[in-house]
């Protein structure tokens, strides 16, 4: 019986230490201390800051805030109220009204929650003197984004509600802004500050009788930090205007560190369409335009051909591999031939008929021959196109080719660069060679690459072997950004002596070669002329320049779509923003004036013409297929 008694005694002992241990967290221990959130007699009130400010390199203001009102609801205090006069002062109908309050009764019935939000300062005044009538609905002030510059849409982004997937961070509530795509998103945190909160106590007949444990809990709001981007929005928004009814991309660089001066996707669109209560009405129909694709970061995502500007590319790891040298000479017989076939032709352009081609020529009269048997040597140097290849690959994907730039920007591609797997892949059963990838020596085939890939390459050949990863943050706060991966220099696998000849064959382009109509006195510009072949209408104007030769400043890479050659448009508009950046004016106002001028707008309609024929052509034959079959 002892024992028995003993068991009893030691369970009870045990249960009663838990309790006291229990009572001493739950209620002595001044460390812990529970949410007023969890009272349902307390209500929170927030109060949101301004976000940060965000300016372009030079400090000039590119991204300021607006007053903007919500009118929030915290559904339990809702008393019956007249619905219709209501929705009348809200500019929505019966129906929205019930939908948006069953959302918010979802969400919280106690928590507040935005019922209609943005209204005008127009709305919000008249509004104010009659919210004594709506018991549960009160106006929240906030602030919206206001751009005075009408810029730089693509770079910035923009700021909308929160998604069902933002509402998992505990930072977020329903109705509130968060950045979206751009610097927005990016730089969300620093932006956006610390809301504020006052905890109202109610009594039991749910009037207000003050702040909750005299306000111990409350905190105040921390404004958002302002930002510094690298953009020069002189530049970016004089670059928009020269790509005026065009689409294409524009990227320049800082060589020297890596910061994006100009990040330009046309067409573009003014970013005070998507603030206020037109936003999302704005949002659709940018989104839903998939003729112009206003919203698509041409910049960043689009994937071109590079065409010849990556013939230096070729020629640089020509030298490296020791299969040319500045000396070397090949013939241009009006082409390239790679096999037997009549149609194993590669045509040439570059007017050398029959005489020795050398390095300096080959780059700036951009010979597809010299080229051709640069890239075939290079291959062949190694036992097997296997091998040749990778080699060949891991040169080019060392001046950040074929994969994302890992930068401070939301979103990108990583292009294409093929390798010897990929073409083991399309040739399982054929044995594969230089001829067979041939067009990789002048840009075409399997490359693609994205404006910013193809700038950043620039600045990697006018630095003589290296580059910065290019990002877009310069200050958060005033303070100078100092991160790792973007002070860091990348090398490329091209020894530093090999640049120069290149260097002096793309100063030769410019001075005496393909883009000498872009010449501008005083400023010694290197550069290449391209042209991407187009299955889907008139080919792709591209052009990369860097400037000056010695000590440059600027690298930039200008694609345009359906631009016919580099020349034409590509190289005029690198040229004016080389000299516009450097020297702050141009001094070629007729050039300045026929790219403001000149459109593309006719072959993007042929394009969009070709393209519903074709459609219509395809659903007539499926109508045709499915009669027979019936």
């Amino acid at each position: 019986m002892e024992k028995k008694y003993i068991a009893y005694f030691s369970i009870l002992l045990v249960g009663l230490l838990f309790i006291i241990r229990l009572f001493y967290i739950q209620v002595l221990d001044s460390k812990y201390k529970g949410s007023p959130l969890n009272n349902s007699a307390v209500t929170p009130k927030y109060d949101y800051p301004e976000r940060g400010f965000i300016y372009d390199r030079n400090g000039v203001l590119i991204v300021a805030n607006q007053p903007s009102y919500d009118v929030m609801i915290v559904p339990r205090d809702v008393k019956p109220l007249d619905t219709l006069e209501f929705c009348k002062l809200l500019k929505i109908d019966k129906e929205d009204f019930v939908g948006k309050y069953k959302k918010a009764k979802k969400y919280s019935p106690r928590l507040p929650s935005v019922f209609v939000a943005q209204l005008s300062k127009g709305d919000y005044a008249y509004l104010q003197e009659k919210m004594y009538k709506y018991k549960g609905f009160y106006i929240q002030k906030r602030s919206l984004r206001q751009y005075p510059i009408k810029s730089a849409a693509n770079v910035l982004g923009y700021i909308s509600e929160v998604t069902t997937a933002d509402l998992n961070n505990k930072n977020y509530q329903q109705g509130e802004l968060i950045g979206k795509n751009g610097v927005e998103k990016e730089y969300e945190e620093a932006l956006r500050g610390v809301k504020g909160v006052k905890f109202i106590q109610k009594d039991r007949f749910n009037k207000v009788i003050g702040p909750y444990k005299g306000g111990e809990y409350d905190t105040l709001a921390i404004v958002g930090k302002d930002v510094n981007i690298t953009i020069d929005i002189k530049l970016q928004k004089y670059a928009e205007d020269l790509m005026a009814n065009k689409r294409g991309g524009i990227v320049a660089i800082e060589p020297s560190t890596g910061e994006i001066l100009a990040l330009v996707s046309a067409p573009t669109y003014d970013p005070n369409l998507l603030v206020g209560r037109e936003r999302s009405k704005n949002y659709n129909k940018l989104d839903s335009d998939s003729h112009e694709k206003p919203m698509f970061d041409r910049s960043l995502l689009a994937q071109y051909p590079p065409g010849s500007p990556f013939k230096v590319l070729n020629a640089l790891i020509g030298l490296q591999e020791g299969v040319i040298t500045p000396e070397t000479h090949f013939y241009c017989y009006g082409g390239f031939r790679y096999g037997r076939s009549s149609k194993a032709f590669m045509a040439c352009h570059c007017g050398v008929h029959g005489a020795p081609i050398k390095l300096d020529m080959g780059i700036y009269r951009s010979c597809n021959s010299y080229f051709a048997n640069t890239y075939k040597k290079i291959i062949e140097k190694y036992p097997t196109a296997t091998e040749g290849m990778k080699v060949w690959s891991n040169h080019v994907k060392s001046f950040g080719l074929g994969d994302f730039l890992h930068n401070d920007l939301s979103t990108g591609r990583r292009g294409v660069v093929p390798d010897e797997k990929l073409y083991d892949r399309y040739y399982p059963t054929f044995k594969w060679g230089a001829s067979t990838t041939i067009s990789n020596a002048i840009g075409q085939g399997e490359i693609l690459t994205t404006p910013i890939q193809l700038a950043n390459m620039t600045a990697a050949i006018a630095n003589k072997g290296y580059y910065f990863t290019p990002h877009i943050i310069k200050k958060i706060d005033n303070k100078p950004i100092q991160i790792d991966k973007f002070i860091i220099p990348n090398k490329t696998s091209i020894n530093k002596e090999h640049f120069t000849p290149v260097i002096e064959g793309m100063y030769n382009t410019v001075e005496k070669g393909t883009a000498r109509w872009s010449r501008v006195e005083g400023i010694e510009i290197c550069g290449k002329t391209g042209t991407a072949e187009n299955p889907q209408g008139q080919d792709h104007s591209i052009f990369i320049a860097f400037a000056p030769k010695d000590n440059p400043k600027i690298a930039i890479a200008v694609f345009v779509e359906n631009g016919y050659w580099g020349s034409r448009w590509a190289g005029p508009m690198a040229s004016l923003m080389i000299e516009k950046y450097i020297r702050g004016e141009v001094s070629r106002p007729r050039e300045e004036k026929r790219m403001f001028e000149g459109s593309l707008r006719e072959e993007y309609d042929k394009q969009l013409l070709t393209e519903q024929l074709e459609k219509e052509i395809k659903e007539k034959l499926k109508k045709e297929l499915e009669e027979k079959a019936e």
